[in-house]
């Protein structure tokens, strides 16, 4: 049954009709990853059904886990997965992201650092490279924007002071919250984590914005500059 297009199986194993009937928690990853790619393909003159493609998918990287920070080359490495449905899986992927995201926590403003952690730690946690990241905040502590400042290990790709003052100036803002990642899982900070932050803290005081706290986020939790007196 396997080789036959899904659409000539019985309609209570297909995965479309199977959410239908019984509801996305009946549905094995496999599944729902399959009705992301829609359809199956034939490579090598062999027929491979959507089910197969994703069932390939997450055998290759083990898990759904593994695959949150592919890149569209990457994803199409698996016979059978093009452009096309490469970014149909990192759109859901980065959908569901977000979903999490906004769920724990308010994109529009933020009462405590742990409401900061709780929003970015599913965005940025399973990241492979670290992020810096700056959230601009007005004089009511409502995001106006957010700027990436810096990828790679903040130890090869520094953080200056002037790539963060210069866009806040420039929206106006009133107060800052810095926040960057750990792909390691660990958030406690290194010694360059806090020279850079203590730097920064020191270059936005000079010019009358405030710094409301750097969070570290990881797959193991968070770690908060300010929670910590270390601002």
């Amino acid at each position: 049954m396997d080789k036959l297009p899904i659409k000539n199986w019985p309609e209570e194993e297909r995965p479309r009709e199977k959410l239908v009937k019984f509801g996305k928690e009946h549905l094995t990853s496999c599944e729902l990853l399959a009705i992301i790619i829609g359809t199956g393909c034939m490579k090598d003159n062999q027929s491979y059904s959507a089910l197969d493609l994703a069932s390939n998918l997450i055998s290759k990287h083990k898990n759904l886990k593994g695959m949150l920070d592919l890149s569209i080359t990457e994803l199409s490495e698996i016979k059978g997965i093009g452009m096309v449905k490469a970014v149909q899986i990192l759109a859901a992927f980065e959908l569901g992201k977000r979903a999490v995201s906004e769920k724990n926590g308010n994109n529009t403003s933020f009462r405590c650092s742990e409401e900061v952690a709780n929003y970015y730690i599913p965005l940025m946690k399973d990241l492979k490279k670290e992020q810096f990241r700056v959230i601009m905040l007005n004089i009511k502590n409502k995001i106006i924007k957010e700027i990436l400042i810096s990828q790679g290990s903040l130890t090869s790709s520094i953080v200056h002071p002037r790539e963060v003052i210069c866009p806040a100036i420039r929206e106006s803002a009133a107060s800052l919250i810095f926040i960057h990642n750990h792909p390691s899982g660990d958030p406690e900070p290194s010694i360059d984590d806090i020279e850079i932050t203590r730097r920064l803290c020191k270059s936005c005081s000079i010019v009358g914005i405030n710094v409301l706290d750097h969070i570290i986020v990881a797959e193991n939790g968070y770690f908060s500059f300010k929670q910590k007196d270390m601002l």
